[in-house]
């Protein structure tokens, strides 16, 4: 993608690409799963599969290649979905892009005690600070991980925050795919 800003490591690189990607599609999306595969070894091994997605003319060899997967089940938590993946030996990494309301951390010491998961939702939903957040987030075999978050009001790429630990609980639900 020729928007996505130059990036220190590969990882970052697929995680903003998979940014602006999934900006590109708009809000309200549903949630999305990428395989993240080494793109030299995708050219070598892949070389039909590799023209499909624009890299057999790219100057660059090294890096990581996000490959979207099949449409993720509607009305299957995200966690039990996460559970069924394992993943080929071809593949470095995954990386899963979601929408979510999230609060500030000073609306955190007014959320009510005791509320089902549901009930919490709605409360939250209901929140005069609450904002929508894209969070791209992806993990490799290695235990290498990065994210992505873009808030709704501020959808732009130079206001993308990115981050190893932004979303920690999903990174760990990502990295669990890849045990045994």
């Amino acid at each position: 993608m020729s928007n996505t800003p130059m990036a220190a490591s590969p990882l970052t690189r697929a995680v903003l690409e998979i940014d602006e990607y999934a900006s590109g599609l708009g809000w309200d999306q549903p949630a999305r799963l990428f395989a993240l595969v080494d793109t030299a070894r995708l050219r070598t091994q892949e070389p039909a599969l590799a023209a499909q997605l624009g890299l057999a003319d790219e100057p660059e060899t090294t890096g990581l290649t996000p490959v979207e997967q099949d449409e993720i089940p509607a009305g299957k938590p995200l966690d039990e979905f996460l559970a069924t993946i394992a993943w080929p030996d071809a593949v470095a990494g995954c990386a899963l892009t979601v929408e979510r309301l999230m609060l500030p951390p000073s609306a955190e010491a007014q959320v009510p005690e005791g509320l089902s998961e549901a009930k919490l939702a709605k409360w939250v939903a209901g929140h005069p600070d609450r904002q929508e957040v894209r969070m791209t987030v992806a993990v490799l075999r290695d235990g290498a991980r990065d994210s992505a978050l873009r808030l709704r009001e501020k959808d732009a790429p130079t206001e993308v925050l990115t981050g190893s630990e932004l979303v920690p609980g999903l990174a760990e639900a990502l990295a669990a795919t890849f045990e045994e």
